[in-house]
């Protein structure tokens, strides 16, 4: 279906491009050349999203206030997030979209495609099996405090799909957690001594940061090396939260990162 509209991409893409290379690859593949984009990053376009005339507004995975859908909701029906603004794991984001545009029964033949063709590709990496591990937020400027994601974020949660499991450590901080990250300090460091491989937007520069201080470089994983690098505001970081187009696009990429960590795991 050919959405007579869409909200323009602000992170990883490069500069002059509105779309992710899997969204652009899907319009392309209908034969849409030139789809209407909304420029919604300071505000939601109320005008232009009623000018493309939806049967259905699709918001399963957004931010969306009260106020906002009360008049998104004036324009056409829509579908919202069911709990917490930006945390809607892609199969209820699958599930939740095609059942409002009366396609229920093909989206979860989708999720079940997904899921098989995840199933198929985890098989090539035995060694990510059962692995612990957590996404998490460094600043290479200040390694003082960071943030680590919990398993009710989509990125988090898209790890137990490809076969890793969630530290103890971190289990433990999800109780009472009032959000999807919690901060750090540290001085805590030697808490994630139980986790295998630390996912983390960055590069070789992050680590060597990571590694040369006094209290993260404690941390085992760092020690070692078994830190999966995705490079910031890039493509691949954008598809660390995981949607129907980028899993397909990226399974690949993200398998063979964690293949690499996992491997300097002892």
């Amino acid at each position: 279906v050919v959405p007579v509209g869409v909200s323009e991409a602000n992170y990883g893409v490069a500069e002059g491009e509105k779309l992710l290379p899997w969204t652009k690859e899907a319009f392309d593949k209908l034969g849409e050349q030139n789809p209407v984009l909304f420029a919604d990053s300071d505000g939601l376009d109320f005008e232009a999203i009623s000018d493309a005339q939806p049967d259905v507004i699709l918001a399963a995975y957004s931010g969306v206030t009260q106020e906002e859908y009360d008049l998104l909701s004036q324009i056409a029906p829509v579908v919202a997030y069911p709990t917490v603004a930006w945390q809607t794991y892609w199969r209820d984001q699958i599930i939740l979209d095609a059942t409002g545009m009366g396609m229920k029964t093909e989206g979860e033949e989708l999720v079940a495609e997904l899921e098989a063709l995840i199933a198929e590709k985890v098989t090539a990496y035995p060694q990510i099996a059962g692995k612990s591990a957590a996404f998490f937020y460094f600043s290479p400027t200040d390694l003082g405090k960071f943030y680590v994601y919990l398993p009710t974020d989509p990125r988090a949660a898209y790890l137990e799909d490809l076969g890793m499991v969630v530290p103890e450590s971190v289990k433990a901080m999800m109780e009472g957690a009032g959000s999807f990250a919690l901060e750090l300090s540290a001085e805590n460091a030697d808490v994630l001594k139980d986790v295998d491989i630390i996912v983390a937007y960055g590069n070789e520069e992050l680590l060597k940061a990571m590694q040369a201080d006094e209290l993260i470089g404690s941390i085992p994983a760092v020690q070692r090396g078994s830190v999966a690098l995705i490079e910031d505001n890039s493509a691949l970081a954008a598809a660390a939260t995981p949607s129907a187009l980028s899993i397909p696009a990226t399974i690949d990429e993200f398998l063979s990162i964690y293949k690499e960590a996992a491997d300097k795991v002892q």
